[in-house]
């Protein structure tokens, strides 16, 4: 024993004298390297996230694409870079480089593409500078993120003369100088978002004949005027302070295609040049509260600039412009005259605005205002597909509102204070355009019916206590929203007329109990939203719609109804039952769906209610304590039953255990440890097989 530890002694001496040399060992660099978590194929290596504190020396020739991303080096040198010659793809973003030897770019004449960003570029950004300038071929350069101010940006985009796309987003310029680009005249495109440019001095696009796309979102700029980037297609100015944007007198045409001036302070339309190819424009949130000529801000919003001396606020024809979005504006008035000259108009959002009403008119009196020849309103149309006219006050819009839209599809009133009116329906009738709720220039509803074209309607939260019958009728709706409207009264001639045309179907959070849900026989229905009610049996006339996805969610179903689930068996996909009083013994709803394949998306959440005694109890659905529910007669005596039979078996088994090398006739027939919980009913079995004394009955 003295001996023993004697040797352990000497072993944890020897092992305290290595311990230093081990240290100095890792410390200098003696320890073996862990190989780079590279993945290389003959042209292209990717070393992404890979560990690397240097540039890695042992990869081959011939690469063309390096990939060197989320890694920690420091400094781009090195002697070994004669390997990487054909390299034409080189990307080092997140990284901490800041240094870059002239060496080094000397080195990559093929290199077209160049990441950096991400990194500490700002440092010892005039000698990167200097090697930059052997970048002749460069065309991609990405120094987005690197805290670049605006004389940085200048000196490194200096001598870069075959340049065509170049990101200089999230630094941390101010203005751009008038000679930043002058070197850089093949730019195409140009991203300077998200910096804190207050300024563009004049002439600094000036040597950017060729630039298509240009991002100065999320800066400082408060005023656009002299736009004269006339081959521009893409400009975005959003999330900036600007409260004018204008173009030049007398500005030739441009090219522009998509213009983004949201998330600004604008208190008028933009006087935009001619821009004839402009299909996407984007003013929403701004301060806008009217499109009508004539029409002035209150002083209290408006800042004087030396250029709104100017500015008369006429504007060209946009006649190619698709997309319109005013959305999040201080509108008042629906701007039927300023739209009526976009030919091409095909979606309009005027969304969170402050709309109440539509007057009929200031179509008429807009249009001789604007030296246009008279035109009744009723003949005067809009192109429009899709309008939003969600979140606004709209009490009611009257009938030549649609005639004046006569290619709707799309329609969002959500959020509003409509009351829809009913019609006669077919059988007093084909022309509805005379119903009996036909509302006049002050009535108080709205007509949706007799609009053949309009397949989608949305009246969510419009407080619509009532729906009348043939609300619809000869409107062939495809999806159709009438959630948030607490309390609906929905009769079954509600929806008369939709029975071979609506496909979905939302009466969310209205709180509708089982007397004020109807609905008829809607034959193309697939998806019905009934959540957040008060129902406890389904609908009746929903077995014969061929759903695919039913939300029943929050009502006071204590089960659901198999007739209609039978009816629904080869349509059904999905299923949404939570927050429902479901029964612990009655739950053969749930086999129903399961047999018919249809997925039960939140059975984890669902919860059913059982009674013990005098109280109730809850217990999740897919764990319901199904011996506490109530049995048939005999069923005690059966349960009795079974339990003896358990009991019997179980004593078998202990014997057999006990009589391992023993043939007993008490273990022939134990062929199985599953405890049976059904009597057994005896069959005439044949004689067990004889086996070998030595063997043991498995339990």
């Amino acid at each position: 024993m003295l001996l023993f530890e004697h040797r352990l002694a000497e072993r944890g001496c020897l092992l305290l004298w290595l311990l230093p040399s081990v240290l100095r060992a890792q410390s200098s660099g003696e320890a073996r390297p862990r190989p780079t978590l590279c993945q290389q194929s003959p042209t292209k290596v990717s070393c992404k996230e890979a560990g690397l504190r240097k540039f890695p020396k042992e990869l081959g020739q011939g690469i063309k694409y390096l990939e060197l991303s989320n890694n920690f080096i420091q400094n781009l040198s090195g002697s070994h870079m004669p390997v990487f010659r054909q390299l034409e793809y080189l990307d080092l973003c997140f990284n901490q480089l800041e240094a870059v030897s002239d060496t080094t770019l000397a080195q990559l004449p093929q290199l077209r593409s160049l990441l950096l960003g991400s990194n500490h570029l700002d440092r010892n950004y005039q000698a990167n500078g200097r090697a930059f300038h052997l970048l002749r071929n460069i065309e991609v350069l990405d120094l987005s993120a690197n805290n670049l101010e605006s004389h940085m940006a200048s000196w490194y985009v200096s001598n870069l003369t075959r340049l065509r796309m170049l990101d200089l987003s999230g630094n941390k310029m101010t203005r751009l100088l008038a000679g930043i680009f002058w070197s850089t005249p093949r730019l195409r495109e140009l991203d300077l978002s998200n910096n804190y440019i207050m300024e563009i001095e004049e002439g600094a696009f000036e040597a950017l004949k060729e630039l298509e796309v240009v991002n100065l979102a999320l800066n400082s700029l408060h005023c656009i005027s002299g736009f004269s980037l006339t081959q521009l297609r893409v400009l975005n100015l959003s999330h900036n302070a600007l409260e004018l944007f204008m173009s030049e007198e007398g500005a030739e045409s441009c090219l522009l295609q998509v213009l983004d001036l949201s998330h600004n302070r604008l208190l008028y339309f933009p006087e935009l040049p001619r821009a004839y190819y402009l299909t996407h424009l984007n003013l929403s949130n701004n301060l806008i509260a009217s499109l009508l000529p004539g029409s002035h801000h209150p002083e209290e919003f408006v800042l004087h600039y030396k250029e709104m001396a100017r500015f008369n606020r006429t504007w060209h024809p946009l006649a190619g412009v698709r997309h319109i979005d005013l959305s999040s504006n201080q509108l008042q008035l629906f701007p039927f005259t300023f739209f009526h000259s976009l030919g091409s108009l095909q979606s309009l959002s005027l969304a969170m605005n402050c709309l109440q009403d539509v007057a009929r008119e200031s179509l008429a009196s807009g249009m001789e205002a604007s030296n246009h020849s008279p035109m009744l309103p009723e003949r005067a149309t809009l192109s429009m597909r899709s309008l939003d006219l969600h979140g606004n006050a709209i009490r009611v819009l009257p009938r030549w509102f649609f005639n004046s839209l006569p290619q709707l599809e799309t329609i969002n009133l959500g959020s509003n204070s409509l009351q829809p009116c009913g019609s006669r329906g077919a059988d007093q009738g084909g022309n509805l355009g005379g119903g009996s709720h036909v509302p006049a220039q002050g009535g108080t509803c709205t007509p949706f019916y007799n609009m053949p074209r309009l397949r989608h309607l949305s009246l969510y939260k419009n407080n619509i206590t009532r729906l009348d019958p043939y609300t619809f009728n000869q409107t062939s709706l495809l999806s159709l929203d009438l959630s948030g409207n607490k309390e609906l009264f929905m009769p079954k001639e509600a929806l008369a007329g939709l029975e071979f045309s609506l496909q979905e179907l939302s009466l969310r959070d209205n709180q509708m109990d089982d007397s004020k849900a109807e609905l008829p026989c809607l034959d193309t229905l697939r998806v019905l939203d009934l959540s957040g009610n008060n129902l406890s049996l389904l609908p009746a006339g929903l077995s014969c719609s061929p759903l695919e996805s039913l939300d029943v969610r929050n009502n006071n179903l204590p089960t659901l109804e198999k007739p209609s689930l039978t009816s629904w068996s080869h349509s059904l996909k999905d299923v949404f039952v939570a927050g429902n009083p479901f029964s612990c013994c009655s739950l053969a709803w749930l086999d129903t769906l399961w047999v018919a394949g249809v997925g039960v998306r939140d059975l984890d959440e669902a919860l059913c209610t059982y009674r013990d005694e005098s109280r109730n109890f809850s217990a999740k659905i897919t764990s319901s304590p199904w011996w506490l529910c109530p049995r048939p007669k005999g069923a005690g005596s059966l349960a009795l039953l079974v339990v003896m039979m358990s009991l019997l078996f179980l004593i078998s088994g202990a014997c057999c255990l006990l009589k391992k090398g023993q043939k007993s006739l008490g273990c022939a027939g134990l062929q199985s440890n599953r405890v049976g919980v059904f009597p057994h009913h005896p069959k005439t079995e044949e004689p067990a097989e004889t086996k070998p004394a030595n063997s043991v009955t498995k339990v």
